[in-house]
C-alpha cells in the first residue's frame, strides 16, 4: 500500500538525495507518495514523480495545514540552520528554524492525529555530532551529550522535544555530510578543498579536529531504511573512516591529484570562529548496520561517485 513521505528542506544537500533515493525506489516499486517542501521554488532538476510545496516551517499555521491535508505516514525533518558560526551570532533565527520548527511539526502531527487517528506518523530528526563535546569520541547512541556551540544547543532542545513526545520517533545523528547538489550553489568542506586547490589558492586546514565525513547518498538511504523498517530511536549515521580534517583535504588532494603544498596545517584557536567546535566526534555506526542494514561507502569511494557526478 502507497505511504505518503513528507521531506521537509528538500532544496537542501540531503533533501535532494532524499527525492532522488525514492524516486529510484518507486521506479522498482512504486511504495511512496513523496512530498518536497523547502521556502521558495523547487531547485531540484528533476520535476516529475512527487508533490512540491513551497513550505516555510516557522510559521505554525502553515505547517499545521500541511499535515492536516496530507497526514504523512513518515516525516523527514532535513530543514536546519546548520552554519555553526552563523547560529552562534543570530540566536534568534537559529531557535526558530531548530527547535521552534520541531515543535510546529510536532503539533502538526498531533492536529494531523486528531482528524485522522488511523495516521500515526512516524517523526524522522536529523541531528548532528556537534551535541557531544569532542572529550572522547567516537561516540556510541547512548553516550552524554554535552555542546559546546549553540548550533549544538538548539539541536538537543530538538532531540529532547522529540523524545518528550509520544508519537513514534527516530533521531539520525550526523557528522560532515558532503555531496553535490542541483544548481551548485552550496558548498561542504570536500568541494571548497576540491575547489580552492584547482584554483592553486593556499589554504589553512585544522589538524586538531577528527571527523568522520558522510556522502550525502549514505545518508539519505539511511533515513529511507529507517523510514521502510518503521525504526524508532536514536541511530549514528556516518562515514566509517575517521580523520583530522587535514587528512580529509590531504584524501581530497591526492583522490584529484591536486598540489598539496598549498595546504597549510594549523590548530582550531589559531583561526577565529566564533562558535567552538569539538575536538574528536566520529561515531559508532554498529547498530545503524545491524538494525537498518546502514552500509557507507569508504571515504576513496564516496570522493569516486563525486567525480562520476561531476562529470556529467
Amino acid at each position: 500500500m502507497e505511504k505518503t513521505i513528507l521531506i521537509t528542506g528538500s532544496n537542501g544537500l540531503l533533501g535532494q538525495k532524499l527525492i532522488y533515493n525514492l524516486l529510484e525506489r518507486n521506479k522498482k516499486s512504486p511504495d511512496w507518495k513523496i512530498i518536497a517542501t523547502s521556502k521558495g521554488e523547487n531547485r531540484i532538476l528533476e520535476k516529475n514523480g512527487y508533490t512540491y510545496l513551497s513550505l516555510d516551517i516557522t510559521n505554525r499555521e502553515e505547517v499545521i495545514a500541511t499535515f492536516v491535508k496530507y497526514h504523512p505516514d513518515v516525516l523527514i525533518n532535513t530543514a536546519a540552520m546548520t552554519n555553526v558560526d552563523a547560529c552562534e551570532s543570530d540566536r534568534m533565527e537559529a531557535k526558530r528554524l531548530n527547535v521552534d520548527a520541531v515543535k510546529y511539526l510536532i503539533e502538526g502531527i498531533n492536529e494531523a492525529a486528531e482528524k485522522n487517528p488511523m495516521v500515526n506518523t512516524h517523526f524522522i530528526q536529523l541531528s548532528t555530532d556537534f551535541i557531544f563535546d569532542g572529550e572522547n569520541g567516537p561516540y556510541a547512541e547512548d553516550a552524554k551529550p554535552n555542546p559546546l556551540s549553540y548550533y549544538a544547543e538548539t539541536k538537543l532542545k530538538a532531540e529532547e522535544l522529540l523524545e518528550s513526545t509520544f508519537l513514534k520517533w527516530a533521531i539520525l545523528r550526523t557528522i560532515i555530510v558532503y555531496g553535490i547538489v542541483d544548481g551548485m550553489s552550496r558548498s561542504n568542506v570536500v568541494l571548497w578543498a576540491k575547489d580552492s586547490l584547482e584554483r592553486k589558492q593556499k589554504i589553512n586546514v585544522v589538524d586538531d579536529q577528527f571527523r568522520s565525513p558522510t556522502l550525502a547518498e549514505d545518508l539519505a538511504e539511511g533515513c529511507v531504511l529507517c523510514a521502510e523498517r518503521k525504526a524508532t530511536g536514536i541511530f549514528h549515521m556516518s562515514g566509517k573512516d575517521q580523520m583530522s580534517i587535514l587528512e580529509l583535504v590531504y584524501r581530497v588532494a591526492d583522490f584529484w591529484k591536486l598540489n598539496k603544498d598549498l595546504i597549510t596545517a594549523v590548530k582550531s584557536e589559531t583561526i577565529k570562529q566564533p562558535a567552538k567546535r569539538p575536538a574528536r566526534t566520529g561515531f559508532i555506526i554498529e547498530k545503524a548496520k545491524r538494525v537498518l542494514g546502514y552500509d557507507p561507502h569508504s571515504f576513496e569511494e564516496g570522493l569516486a561517485i563525486l567525480d562520476e557526478q561531476l562529470k556529467k
